[in-house]
């Protein structure tokens, strides 16, 4: 007897293979939608005269920590909208450069010298 092209009946919430719904698929699960994250931006890549940077805005409403920014040594209070900034050609390669990532007021990094001190 051939098979039957025919999608099943759904029972107690699986599919006719017998496996249950993937998030997203009909009838399953959706998980929730982050706002505050897509509306926080996403990591832009700059070119400067010392070297290539990975800059990350952070929201107020996300940060939550005390920071001290390189660029005036003062706190970065939570609260604060800032940038996470790390290097992108770290001598030790990307991942050491995201382990030395540093949040930045986003005054001192639009206004920082490239001399090295």
């Amino acid at each position: 007897m051939p098979r039957s092209n025919r999608p099943r009946r759904a029972v107690s919430g699986r599919t006719g293979s017998g496996k249950a719904p993937k998030p997203g698929a009909k009838g399953g699960p959706v998980p929730e939608l982050d706002l505050e994250r897509a509306r926080s931006g996403f990591a832009r890549r700059e070119s400067a005269p010392d070297g290539e940077w990975s800059v990350r805005p952070i929201t107020a409403g996300r940060a939550e920590k005390t920071y001290i920014c390189p660029g005036c040594s003062t706190a970065v209070l939570p609260g604060v909208a800032h940038l996470v900034v790390w290097s992108e050609d770290h001598l030790f390669g990307a991942a050491a450069g995201l382990a030395e990532r540093r949040h930045w007021h986003t005054n001192c990094w639009t206004s920082r010298s490239y001399r090295y001190r």
